[in-house]
């Protein structure tokens, strides 16, 4: 059985992040939920801090670093993804948005996506809505219809996976995830080595799928 390529990209700055342990917490849940059909899933992150250098480099020389180019690679051959950037100045940290602006848009026509952010306070939740979204829809991906933010109190807040709060938001967000994918075959190497071009699934099943 070919696995489902995730690709989790995190733009936190800091180590421990908390923008990494909501990444982290996304695609688990996602592959809980991808798992409990009986399907497997190939997790790759994506350490935004680790490839700001690159990044500099590509806009100054316009060739990528072999790092770069390695994540780049990992994003275009994702079946899915998941991104986390944390607020600053009420958007998407200028890393986060850099490290997109190096991806050709064509590969992430169509493609899943989940968009989660981390802040300091709750008021900065709407810059999923009025900046990462946007970006992601301009891209022509398909965006999950719950966008996950984490303000500082949140993490600590417990309680029932499916009530509203941190961990229902990521459960409700990982589902629609996991649905969406489930929804198409996953990419795999073709018989010459090259990528199997992705199947195109009609937009009806791509709705019916955001309903499980």
């Amino acid at each position: 059985m070919t696995a489902y390529r995730l690709a989790v990209v995190s733009a936190g700055l800091s180590k421990p992040s908390s923008t990494r342990l909501l990444a982290d917490r996304l695609a688990d849940a996602t592959v809980r939920r991808l798992a409990a059909d009986g399907r497997e899933v190939e997790v790759t992150v994506i350490e935004l801090r680790d490839l700001a250098t690159d990044i500099a480099h590509n806009f100054v020389t316009g060739f990528p670093g072999a790092a770069l180019s390695e994540a780049v690679e990992t994003v275009t051959r994702a079946d899915g993804l998941i991104v986390v950037t944390p607020i600053f100045t009420a958007s998407y940290s200028g890393l986060f948005k850099s490290f997109f602006d190096v991806i050709d848009p064509d590969v992430l026509s169509g493609k899943p996506v989940l968009i989660a952010a981390t802040g300091g306070t709750p008021r900065h939740s709407l810059a999923l809505e009025h900046a990462v979204r946007p970006l992601f829809s301009y891209l022509r991906s398909v965006v999950v219809p719950t966008a996950v933010y984490a303000a500082t109190d949140d993490w600590g807040t417990t309680g029932d996976r499916l009530t509203d709060g941190l961990p229902g938001r990521i459960e409700r967000a990982a589902g629609e995830l996991a649905g969406l994918l489930a929804g198409r075959a996953p990419s795999g190497p073709a018989a010459d080595g090259g990528v199997r071009e992705e199947s195109v699934v009609p937009f009806a099943e791509q709705l019916a799928a955001l309903r499980v």
